[in-house]
């Protein structure tokens, strides 16, 4: 999908609220993860991503294995990109500016009709910043949420209160043909 085809919502989620809470592919808060979502499709996946570079191979994997299982390997590629962007802008932003302790960066996968939602979740209370192409190949950072919005039908973030963000991604589960 083309930049301009991709659509983005800062600050909320892609549907009104009284919408969101009767759709069954979204992700489901918390304290639903891992029950089986109404429709018939998959639960969510959840994985708790360690700070690190295998942290980083974990997430990827994670998310390989899972659309794996739900029959989704020509989505892999894509979603791998997009996870490892969305996880790897949360522990380079939101981490470093987290309270003290452990910082929680939660990865989650929730399948509904016709589309994969990646969301990952972080301790920053900063908004993400899109920063449309320069047209500079060369630039070395800043590139990550271009190559989400490249990728995904939409995205977006929300806050998770008492402190924290969510940041999500959709993208088409229909093959190309």
């Amino acid at each position: 999908m083309s930049e301009a085809g991709a659509t983005s919502h800062p600050g909320g989620l892609p549907y009104p609220s009284w919408e969101a809470a009767r759709r069954t592919d979204l992700p489901l808060p918390p304290p639903y993860a891992g029950r089986p979502v109404l429709g018939g499709g998959p639960a969510p996946a959840v994985l708790h991503v360690a700070c690190d570079g295998e942290g980083f191979a974990r997430a990827r994997g994670f998310t390989r294995d899972t659309l794996r299982g739900w029959s989704l390997d020509h989505c892999g590629d894509d979603a791998v990109l997009v996870v490892t962007e969305l996880v790897s802008n949360a522990v380079k932003h939101a981490v470093p500016s987290a309270p003290a302790g452990a910082p929680e960066v939660r990865l989650g996968l929730a399948l509904g009709r016709a589309r994969l939602t990646l969301t990952v979740s972080d301790p920053g209370d900063n908004a993400p910043v899109f920063q449309p192409s320069d047209g500079c190949a060369l630039r070395e950072h800043g590139r990550g949420l271009g190559i989400v919005d490249a990728l995904a039908e939409e995205w977006g973030w929300a806050p998770r209160p008492p402190a924290g963000k969510t940041v999500w991604a959709t993208l088409s589960t229909r093959t190309l043909t």
